[in-house]
């Protein structure tokens, strides 16, 4: 799992409005924490064509 960093953190809080909810602060964290492990698995390779993609949501998705 990818951790973020204590100064990514730090930011992401100055970039908050000065009154939010902690909820606010959670979703943040948590989206980039996506956004790394992301990241990491594009350097690994480990992505997916459009077309892979399409196949493996094909029974979620609406035609």
């Amino acid at each position: 799992m990818m951790t973020l960093t204590k100064e990514k953190l730090i930011e992401t809080i100055r970039e908050l409005p000065d009154s939010f909810s902690i909820e606010d602060l959670f979703e943040r964290i948590i989206l980039l924490q996506k956004i790394e492990i992301g990241m990491e698995q594009s350097k690994l390779g480990q992505v997916h064509s459009t077309q892979q993609a399409r196949e493996k949501l094909k029974k979620w998705l609406l035609k």
